[in-house]
């Protein structure tokens, strides 16, 4: 049995969860939910949310701010003072279990930044490799940002699944980048950010005869194509 089976779910309480736009559609249409529901941005000046992984984004409200956009936190009903994630469904505290056993509410609809956790491509991109977890993820003191009671072993990972889920969770992150820096060329307004997402991510299947690529392969000069290249 996973050790998450009867967890607390410490990262869920710790950690502000970086989605991508794939991450942010999935939700939107498997769980019927606006983008507002449970969408934010945090304001990153000192990069320690995106930690290089996530890209910041910037909004003309604030052009300086660089944000990353991640799932809402919200403050814990069960343990006051502390946050947990808007999807954690937390369970009822026991003399077994005093932090409670508490589960994600979506999943099997969880972004790939959850799914990967704790581990990490080796530089081939081809094997999944374990990532020492720390005792904490939040620097408060109270028991309920405590993250993996034991450490993880290659044993209780799926080394199919867990190698899939990074590979896809890489290519997302890259692609989400190129959606960022298309942004920051010229920052919108944070309220028009979900129409720009649904627009890019609606057109990512094409006709063939609307692969331009594929003209220039077949004796065409190659064309450099803005981002997203299917809307240019």
């Amino acid at each position: 049995m996973s050790q998450c089976a009867t967890c607390h779910a410490g990262c869920c309480r710790s950690f502000a969860v970086p989605v991508t736009g794939a991450d942010i559609m999935r939700i939107m249409n498997q769980r019927r939910l606006s983008f507002w529901d449970f969408v934010w941005r945090w304001a990153d000046p000192d990069g320690k949310i995106a930690l290089h992984y996530a890209p910041h984004f910037h909004f003309q409200d604030q052009p300086e701010v660089p944000f990353v956009i991640t799932l809402r936190q919200e403050l814990s009903s069960q343990f006051p003072g502390t946050t947990r994630c808007g999807f954690l469904a937390e369970g009822e505290q026991s003399s077994a279990h005093p932090l409670g056993i508490s589960q994600c509410g979506i999943y099997g609809d969880r972004p790939s930044a959850c799914r990967i956790f704790p581990t990490k491509l080796d530089r081939a991109g081809e094997l999944a490799i374990l990532c020492e977890v720390p005792p904490s993820g939040n620097g408060d003191n109270h028991p309920v940002y405590r993250l993996c009671a034991k450490t993880w072993e290659p044993a209780d990972l799926d080394p199919i699944q867990q190698v899939q889920d990074l590979v896809v969770a890489r290519y997302e992150m890259n692609f989400f980048f190129k959606l960022a820096a298309a942004w920051n060329r010229c920052p919108g307004d944070w309220l028009l950010f979900p129409e720009f997402l649904q627009s890019v991510y609606a057109r990512r299947v094409l006709r063939q005869d609307e692969d331009r690529d594929d003209e220039a392969g077949q004796g065409e000069e190659p064309r450099v194509l803005p981002f997203p290249r299917l809307a240019a």
